[in-house]
């Protein structure tokens, strides 16, 4: 691979540094947590390797015309991220990789069989997450398996995209350079906001400043670069995602109270199995209004349990906690230092620390500071 040599000794001593933990907890751990580090190694090295930068893509002939336009928006965009919205200028997504398979990796999910609390698992740099991730999709199913086995509600997801979190310079990857503009911008956003703040252990911290830092990245891009066709295809996307969520979250309140309440076992697995059968109704309902759309039916495509459900409230809990916060402080920068000012606390005094906001919905349009030199 082009480039690959030079590339080699930085990517190297990044990975002895994370494989140098993962085989500490290793030699105290079972061979199949091993093979997990191993894979996940060798998975994450295998997608850098196949990484080529933009401009060789741009410059190389085979390159289709579709791609030479995904590629050059994708720039666009992590300049306006940088330039704009203050996220790390890096070597992040100055790269593409072209893979063979629908997503990078998948994640797997598992919670106890009446219980909607997921099981975790702790790893160096990351900290403690609610799923493992599997650069195979064979490996994921056999693990998945595993969990079954023990009698655990589980779920496999496809995930388009990750972030190293600065550790690597995440490339653009075949699995979502063809979103929609404002979509491929989301994301952008997104996984760049992870290597702003980041807490080991605290997902619904992270996802939750993630996720409004995206959502204020796009009404700023669009706002900027945004035509009215883009515009209305962005909000459709928005309605159909709120109304999904907020789907998702109703029977998650069912089951908590199905769960909580003093019944038999046997009477619960009854309601549990009562509740499904009635979301997946109720999606059904939701689908015909939105004129048969069609981009959710993949997260009934393994039969419906806990683990679906059991990181539902991780992406958005404190995301109106952040959007008021960038509000209050109308620029980038300002939002970033008090965010990481909230990270150094513990967690319990984080959520006090959020609790404490006003959350209280704009009058008008979000307003930030906008300088020649971008948003500071």
């Amino acid at each position: 691979m082009k480039n690959l040599s030079a590339k080699l000794p930085r990517l190297f001593r990044r990975a002895l540094v994370i494989g140098g933990a993962a085989s500490a907890v290793s030699l105290l751990a079972s061979c199949s947590t091993l093979n997990y580090y191993s894979q996940a190694a060798q998975g994450q090295l295998e997608l850098l390797a196949d990484a080529r930068p933009i401009d060789d893509w741009l410059a190389d002939p085979a390159t289709n015309t579709s791609l030479r336009h995904r590629l050059e928006t994708a720039r666009q965009i992590r300049r306006f991220a940088v330039q704009q919205m203050g996220l790390p200028d890096n070597g992040s997504y100055t790269n593409y990789a072209s893979l063979k398979r629908k997503y990078v990796l998948w994640n797997v999910v598992a919670t106890p069989e009446l219980s909607l609390k997921p099981l975790q698992w702790c790893f160096p740099v990351a900290g403690c997450v609610n799923y493992r991730g599997y650069y195979s999709k064979a490996d994921a199913d056999a693990y998945a398996n595993e969990l079954r086995v023990q009698g655990r509600d589980v779920e496999v997801g496809g995930v388009s995209a990750y972030s190293t979190l600065g550790w690597f310079s995440d490339p653009l990857i075949s699995t979502f350079i063809n979103y929609p503009d404002a979509e491929l911008a989301r994301l952008i956003f997104h996984e760049l906001a992870h290597q702003v703040t980041y807490v080991p252990g605290d997902s619904r911290f992270n996802e939750s400043f993630a996720s409004a830092v995206e959502e204020a990245g796009v009404e700023l891009w669009l706002e900027r670069f945004g035509n009215p066709a883009m515009r209305e295809a962005y909000e459709r996307y928005t309605v159909r995602r709120k109304d999904f969520l907020a789907l998702l979250l109703k029977y998650r309140r069912e089951l908590e109270r199905t769960y909580a309440s003093i019944i038999p076992d046997e009477d619960k697995r009854i309601g549990k199995a009562r509740l499904f059968l009635a979301l997946k109704d109720e999606y059904q309902v939701i689908k015909a209004n939105w004129g048969g759309y069609a981009g959710y039916d993949r997260f009934f495509a393994e039969p419906l349990s806990n683990a679906h459900l059991a990181s539902i409230a991780t992406y958005n809990d404190y995301v109106p906690a952040f959007r008021a916060m960038l509000r209050g402080e109308k620029n980038f920068g300002a939002f970033y230092r008090k965010v990481n000012a909230l990270a150094k606390l513990d967690k319990d005094g984080r959520q006090r620390a959020i609790n404490r906001i006003d959350v209280a919905p704009p009058s008008g349009a979000l307003m930030v500071q906008r300088t020649s030199g971008g948003l500071r």
